[in-house]
C-alpha cells in the first residue's frame, strides 16, 4: 500500500512540475501540452475555450521576438486603421466600435492613454511644460515680455516727443503711452508676485484658499511641477467630467447609453490631444504658423463626430457642436481646477 501510495505522490508531483515549468515540446520554444497552462481545460484549438490563453506558450528568446513582432505589427495595423478614420471619419469609427467591430481599431482607452503619454512627452520636450526646450521658471518669459513693453513705449515717447515739436495733437499717444505704463506696471506687478501678496492679505479672500495662496507666492515652480504631475495622474478625470456634459446633447435618445458616450469622449479627447502634440512638434521646428492653424481644427472635427457617430442632420450636428464647445471648456476648466487643487495642497 505504502508502494501504491509512493508511486500516485511521484505522479501527482510531476504533473505538478510540469503544470508549474512547462518543458519546451520542439526545437521551436514552443510547449505542446493538451491542457491549458492557465486554468488546465483541455485544448480543442489554438487558444483556451475557458480563459483564452494561448494554447502552446513559448519559452524561448526566439519565441519571444516572434511573438513580439507579430504583436508590433497588429498594432502597427490598427494604428493605421484607427488615426486616419479618427481624423477624418470619427463619427463612423465610433460607431462601428460601438456596435461590435473591435478588432480593426485600437480601443479608445488604449489610444487615449498613449496620446496621453505623447502629449505630456511634447510639452516637456519643447518647454512648453517647463522641458527641456526652455528654462522652467515661468517669470523668464514675464520678463521677456516687460522688455517688449519697455521698448515699446519707448519707441512711443519718442514719436510723441517728435510730433510735439512738429506742433502736432499728441492726444491720441498720450492715450496710447498712458495705456501702455499701465499694462507694463501690471507685468511688473506680477513679476515681483506683489498680486499675489496683496491678493494673500485681502480680507475679501476666504482664509480656506490663503495657505494656497502663499504657497504659490513663497514657491511657484514647486506648485508648476506639482500640479503638472497631477494632470498627467489624473487626466482619465477629464473622461467621467465630460460625460455628463455629451448627456445632456441627448436627454431623450434612449438608443444612446452612457457608454456609447463614454466611447465618444474618449476617441474625442484623443484627437484633440493628438493636435497638441503635432501643435508642439510645429512649434519645436518653427512652423508656429502651422500650429495656430490647428487651433481652428477642434469644432470642426466635433461636427463631424457628432454627425456621423450619432447620425445627425446637418443643422441639429451644427446646434450640438455649439453647444458641445461651450461644455470643454466648462469641462476643460473643471478639469484644472481639480488637478490645481489636488497638485497644489
Amino acid at each position: 500500500m505504502d508502494g501504491l501510495e509512493a508511486v500516485g505522490d511521484a505522479v501527482t508531483g510531476g504533473l505538478l512540475a510540469h503544470s508549474v515549468e512547462p518543458q519546451a515540446g520542439n526545437a521551436d520554444g514552443y510547449t505542446h501540452e493538451k491542457s491549458c497552462l492557465n486554468c488546465g481545460t483541455p485544448l480543442t484549438g489554438a487558444f483556451c475555450s475557458a480563459c483564452g490563453q494561448r494554447a502552446h506558450v513559448h519559452r524561448s528568446v526566439r519565441a519571444f521576438f516572434q511573438d513580439f513582432l507579430v504583436a508590433l505589427f497588429n498594432f502597427e495595423g490598427k494604428v493605421w486603421r484607427t488615426l486616419p478614420m479618427l481624423a477624418w471619419k470619427p463619427g463612423e469609427m465610433t460607431r462601428r466600435y460601438i456596435a461590435g467591430e473591435r478588432a480593426r481599431f485600437i480601443s479608445p482607452v488604449a489610444l487615449y492613454l498613449f496620446t496621453v503619454f505623447a502629449m505630456f512627452a511634447v510639452l516637456n520636450f519643447n518647454g512648453a511644460l517647463g522641458g527641456p526646450g526652455q528654462s522652467p521658471n515661468i517669470k523668464v518669459g514675464l520678463d521677456s515680455a516687460i522688455t517688449a513693453q519697455q521698448q515699446e513705449l519707448g519707441r512711443l515717447e519718442v514719436k510723441r516727443g517728435i510730433a510735439a515739436a512738429a506742433g502736432k495733437d499728441v492726444t491720441d499717444l498720450d492715450k496710447e503711452i498712458a495705456g501702455r505704463k499701465e499694462a507694463l506696471g501690471a507685468s511688473q506687478k506680477i513679476a515681483a508676485n506683489n498680486s499675489f501678496a496683496s491678493t494673500d492679505g485681502n480680507p475679501k479672500v476666504p482664509a480656506l484658499i490663503r495657505p494656497f495662496i502663499r504657497h504659490v507666492k513663497d514657491n511657484p515652480q514647486l506648485v508648476a511641477m506639482k500640479v503638472q504631475d497631477a494632470a498627467s495622474k489624473f487626466s482619465w478625470l477629464l473622461i467621467p467630467i465630460s460625460v455628463p456634459f455629451l448627456w445632456l446633447l441627448f436627454p431623450f435618445r434612449r438608443s444612446y447609453n452612457t457608454y456609447d458616450h463614454t466611447v465618444f469622449i474618449t476617441y474625442s479627447l484623443s484627437f484633440m490631444m493628438l493636435l497638441v502634440v503635432f501643435g508642439g512638434i510645429f512649434m519645436a521646428v518653427g512652423m508656429s504658423t502651422l500650429a495656430s492653424i490647428l487651433f481652428f481644427v477642434p469644432p470642426f472635427h466635433m461636427y463631424r463626430h457628432l454627425k456621423g457617430a450619432y447620425q445627425l442632420g446637418r443643422f441639429s450636428a451644427i446646434m450640438r457642436t455649439m453647444a458641445l464647445v461651450t461644455f470643454a471648456f466648462i469641462a476643460f476648466g473643471l478639469f484644472a481646477a481639480a488637478t490645481v487643487a489636488i497638485g497644489a495642497s
